[in-house]
């Protein structure tokens, strides 16, 4: 398990949204990332996990864009939510923590732009 503060902890999820390619990243509107300590039993749920057994790196909540239905989409931002703790404790070194990160961020944006989840990385 890697310890590390909260405050590095978002310093990293930075770097990695910092680190998004150009393309991808203007192609995204309306969306905050957010670090979390770890999901909720309604969240592992939700998204058919097993609260006592399985964990979660993130969560994306919106509404993906194509469901949109109109093209001037006004609502509050969607949200990509990044779980400190089960990242932490997956982890043993930053940059494989950078990594998962990522990989978890990628993931989150993949159902945003509407991909299903077997297409995801």
């Amino acid at each position: 398990m890697l310890r590390m503060s909260r405050e590095r902890f978002e310093d990293a999820v930075r770097t990695v949204l910092d680190g998004l390619p150009e393309d991808l990243a203007r192609a995204i509107e309306n969306v905050a990332v957010t670090v979390e300590e770890e999901p909720t039993r309604d969240d592992l749920i939700a998204v058919g996990l097993d609260p006592e057994s399985d964990s979660l790196f993130g969560l994306y909540q919106g509404i993906a864009l194509p469901e949109r239905e109109v093209s001037h989409y006004s609502a509050l931002p969607d949200r990509i939510v990044i779980y400190r703790l089960p990242l932490l404790e997956a982890c043993t070194s930053r940059l494989e923590l950078l990594r998962e990160i990522e990989d978890t961020v990628i993931h989150e944006l993949g159902h945003y732009f509407g991909l299903p989840e077997e297409e995801l990385p």
